[in-house]
């Protein structure tokens, strides 16, 4: 199963279609994990997906017309929000998460969920346009990119920042063969990834940090502004509340009605506008990150090396330096992982993950000498016993690559 994920135009009717069934998964996800906690302090047993899903359609709706809008939207989609939520619970319950917390209308995470049951159900997919069943035909913004006679077994659609994207799990039975020695130009090669350069790898090849780039300051600066700006705008909107409260208590006090005004309104708007900005210059900085760290290791897979070595980084106890957290959250260093595997994976390259306490940066890649008491201040390592000076980030990717001692991902 191999997943594919693309940008979509949908048209107007669409998009409200799409807008109503994301908001009504979010209502039955949150809906479920209030229900479980009631049962829960009322002393009852742990509701599943499938005995709530029952307890919904038989007697909570039914008995509650209004809440017939359910009824409206895809039940695949409602369905999957329910086992979405019981995974959470089941996270929780194995301590593998924090307790399942409710879904926010701004946080854009939930999604509309579509799936291939029967012969009847069409998911077909052309070079320009994909048919998703309850929204038919919706055209792609990029051409030939998902397979068109591959079967598509289910998929997703989600809005983020104003636009809308589709994710496809189709059938690929392909398996990547893996490199054999005449295939391979090189050795394997180690990566140290770091803050002040992205990545150093073990062949002397340095890809710099697309953050301190010109244009990504540029949209880091914007972002600033646009978010004082809604700071303002919430703190307006504020006190505004707290001025029409006064006034109305003040009406109360003397018996006369009290009238609605529409300020708020109006602000309200100028909100949203403001939050979509925000969103959108967010979304601007994460495509740039990731398209980033793609191309890096779209270079590194063409030299075909034997094998690639990385270091399994801490990444959640590097972020409690709060002096550091924002740089180390901006390079995506998880990401860089995940896409790593996921492209040798099918190239047929071997990653390695060396073990986080591995000393690759105080041990000596020419005598092996392991300089115990090097400080992250010196950049450049001066070996005692060899005298030998090389870049404290380049050693350690030397040291990466010869490391013996590893698990394969």
């Amino acid at each position: 199963m191999r997943a594919y994920k693309t940008e979509i135009k949908p048209t107007a009717e669409q998009v409200s279609k799409i807008r109503r069934t994301i908001g009504t998964c979010r209502f039955i996800y949150n809906f479920y994990l209030s229900h479980n906690k009631k049962t829960y302090n009322n002393g009852g047993k742990f509701v599943s997906a499938n005995d709530f899903s029952k307890w919904l359609n038989n007697e909570y709706l039914p008995n509650n017309p209004d809440k017939s809008w359910v009824k409206d939207v895809s039940s695949k989609s409602v369905k999957q929000s329910i086992v979405n939520a019981q995974t959470a619970y089941k996270r929780f319950f194995k301590k593998l998460s924090d307790f399942p917390r409710f879904k926010k209308r701004r946080n854009q995470d939930v999604k509309m969920y579509f799936v291939k049951t029967d012969a009847k159900t069409v998911i077909k997919c052309e070079r320009h346009r994909i048919q998703i069943p309850t929204l038919g035909w919706m055209r792609l913004k990029e051409y030939g990119y998902l397979p068109q006679e591959a079967i598509i077994k289910s998929g997703t659609i989600s809005e983020k920042a104003g636009r809308f994207y589709v994710s496809v799990l189709v059938d690929d039975p392909a398996k990547p063969k893996p490199l054999t020695n005449s295939d391979t130009t090189q050795e394997g090669i180690g990566i140290d990834l770091g803050i002040k350069k992205l990545a150093i790898i073990s062949n002397g090849e340095v890809f710099e940090n697309i953050n301190k780039s010109n244009k990504m300051k540029r949209l880091e600066k914007k972002l600033k502004r646009e978010q004082r700006s809604l700071s303002r705008k919430y703190e307006s909107k504020k006190q505004h509340e707290q001025k029409n409260q006064k006034k109305d208590e003040k009406k109360k006090e003397r018996g006369e009605e009290t009238a609605n005004e529409n300020h708020a309104e109006k602000r309200s708007a100028n909100i949203e506008k403001n939050v979509r900005r925000v969103q959108k210059l967010y979304q601007a900085l994460t495509q740039i990150r990731e398209e980033h760290i793609r191309y890096v290791i779209s270079v590194l897979l063409k030299t075909k090396p034997k094998h690639i070595t990385i270091e399994d980084l801490n990444v959640s106890g590097m972020m409690k330096n709060r002096h550091l957290s924002k740089a180390i959250a901006n390079q995506k260093f998880s990401y860089f992982r995940e896409w790593l595997i996921y492209q040798c994976q099918k190239a047929g390259i071997e990653v390695r993950i060396v073990d986080r306490f591995y000393p690759s940066s105080k041990t000596c890649c020419k005598c092996g000498y392991i300089k115990k008491d090097l400080k992250l201040s010196e950049r450049t390592f001066k070996c005692p016993s060899c005298r030998n000076e090389t870049d404290r980030d380049l050693q350690a990717a030397k040291n990466l690559a010869r490391c013996d001692k590893y698990k394969i991902a």
